[in-house]
């Protein structure tokens, strides 16, 4: 592991989500910038002292030249180094995975996916909430054409933790977020935004075409983005709508995706995710639990309890490090071994940033509708 020391939100919620299935685990790392951090967090995740390292540089260095040198690295960093940590790792014969996004900007997502084409080594990013085995029941269902064709999609991503200047409190988590410099480009957009994107993508397997974006910085003095209202048009012409806020007050990790076909509705809640809801036109509503008989046979091998015992983050996160454990683990007899399509990987990577850079740049030139390039 890259970061994830004292004060990291999302460094634990990677480890223990790896470590859940038993099939992975946590041996090695640069929790910090700083040595004695990195050593402290090391004990705290009971990593051997030495392997507790200074830097990233370093843990590379030595990690290869281990007889029982690490598979993959997980990169759990501040957006500003997710392109240098991807680029060592990579170069060092080591696959990747990395909380999103991909990069801080569209350039560098470019330089990282010529990266892993050249390597031909796995990279996968932690789009948690396609892990939500609801998520990929509504995926298939959506792509079976359960739906009809797609008519609208609305998809919205809430919080209000950024409410206030939370970032001049010194509060290690708005701090980061809040700086161009170690966020890149976007704020909302980057942070949560991508998500909403990527889901929306991932589930009805349609392609954003064009967007018209209105991105806002509401709090004063903040220099990237807390609110972004983006107008749609898929691929194949229908309309959508994507919000994106963290100063919504009173909210709190308000994840919502609404799939509108011929046939009928689809909606699904982060917030309440063992369930998926499936208004139908001239017939009577559906509601599909968790982990039910009913589900695909896919969807329930996703699934590690029985129905009404309720499963989220973390289980989330479990499935894709489950799902990239396997293809690391057939890499170990096929070279030419690679990962599911349903776990998100560089091309999501590149699809992502540029709907922020996209998203930004027509926000601040109010240039309208702009497309967004395959």
């Amino acid at each position: 592991m890259v970061g994830g020391a004292a004060g990291s939100f999302i460094g634990p919620v990677h480890r223990m989500a790896a470590e859940l299935d038993g099939v992975i685990e946590l041996v090695a790392g640069a929790f910090s910038q700083d040595p004695e951090r990195s050593r402290q967090a090391g004990a705290s995740y009971g990593i051997s002292a030495e392997r507790a390292y200074a830097n990233y540089e370093e843990m590379m260095e030595r990690e290869r030249k281990r007889q029982d040198a690490i598979d993959f690295v997980c990169i759990v960093t501040p957006n500003h180094l997710h392109l240098p940590v991807a680029l060592a790792a990579l170069e060092h014969g080591f696959h990747v995975m990395s909380d999103k996004p991909a990069t801080a900007t569209l350039e560098e997502a470019y330089a990282l996916q010529e990266a892993v084409r050249r390597t031909s080594l796995l990279y996968a990013l932690t789009f948690t909430y396609t892990g939500y085995p609801l998520v990929r029941e509504a995926r298939q269902m959506a792509r079976a054409g359960a739906l009809g064709k797609i008519r609208k999609a609305v998809v919205q991503y809430s919080q209000g933790w950024l409410s206030g200047s939370l970032e001049a409190t010194g509060h290690k988590q708005a701090v980061w977020r809040s700086d161009p410099a170690q966020a890149g480009l976007g704020g909302a957009i980057g942070d949560i935004g991508v998500h909403a994107f990527n889901l929306l993508e991932y589930v009805s397997g349609h392609r954003v075409a064009e967007i018209c974006a209105d991105l806002s910085s509401v709090v004063a003095g903040r220099a990237l983005d807390d609110d972004c209202n983006v107008l749609l048009k898929l691929d194949n012409g229908a309309p959508g709508v994507l919000f994106v806020s963290q100063i919504a007050a009173g909210d709190r990790n308000d994840l919502q995706l609404h799939l509108y076909g011929e046939k009928g509705g689809l909606h699904w809640w982060q917030e309440d995710p063992n369930r998926l809801e499936l208004n139908w036109i001239g017939k009577p509503s559906q509601t599909l639990h968790a982990a039910a008989d009913y589900l695909a046979p896919s969807t329930r091998l996703d699934f590690r309890l029985p129905m009404g015992h309720p499963e989220g983050l973390v289980e989330a996160f479990a499935n894709i490090y489950r799902d990239f454990a396997v293809a690391v683990r057939s890499r170990f007899s096929d070279a030419a071994a690679q990962l599911s399509d349903i776990v998100p990987g560089i091309r999501e990577g590149v699809r992502s940033m540029t709907f922020v850079e996209r998203a930004v740049v027509s926000s601040r030139s109010r240039a309208g509708w702009v497309g967004l390039p395959r």
